[in-house]
């Protein structure tokens, strides 16, 4: 089954809907969305990396579309939609207790976020939320969505070809180790907060 899912996504990434799609799972993945882009970036720049520039600026313009989103849900709506989805994630009763805490430190929080596996979502939601500076948020996620995408689709650019061997050889050990890493993300969202 995974072979299949992989063999799928692959021929997606060649398609003409392909930037859609990585665009709107982009978008998605900084507000709501559990699943992070890279399922579809790392395909898409194996199967054309010469397109990994616009590639990683595809996947970094919509994250931090989607960033202001969450953003604006914490700001306007987090009783009504950030609660519940902070709660999805296991960080709702972290709200009071870091508030103040995280207005002074939470672009690092951001910054660690975007560049990491850890759910982005939750401090996009959280930083509106909690009023962090709109202008030290948006630094911080374009800083740091850039520095992921492009670093990924760079390399998935330059040595594609032997990493697409590797993927293919091991894929079931890497997608372990990506599972490993997204629950090992929310994990420590619900106790970190």
């Amino acid at each position: 089954m995974l072979r299949r899912l992989y063999d799928w996504t692959m021929s997606l990434a060649a398609t003409r809907h392909a930037e859609k799609a990585l665009f709107g799972v982009s978008f998605a993945e900084s507000s709501f969305f559990p699943i992070p882009p890279d399922v579809l970036l790392i395909p898409m720049v194996v199967a054309k990396p010469t397109h990994w520039i616009r590639l990683a600026l595809v996947s970094t313009f919509a994250s931090v579309l989607g960033a202001v989103v969450g953003y604006a849900i914490g700001m306007f709506l987090y009783e009504l939609v950030g609660q519940p989805i902070l709660a999805l994630y296991g960080a709702e009763n972290s709200f009071n207790r870091i508030a103040e805490w995280y207005n002074t430190w939470g672009g690092w929080g951001v910054l660690f976020a975007a560049i990491t596996p850890f759910p982005y979502k939750v401090l996009t939601i959280f930083s509106g939320a909690t009023g962090l500076n709109f202008f030290v948020f948006m630094v911080v996620s374009i800083i740091g969505r850039s520095a992921r995408f492009f670093l990924v689709a760079w390399l998935l650019g330059r040595y594609g070809e032997p990493i697409r061997v590797f993927i293919e050889k091991y894929l079931g050990l890497l997608f372990t180790l990506f599972m490993a890493l997204l629950l090992g993300g929310f994990y420590l969202v619900k106790f970190a907060f």
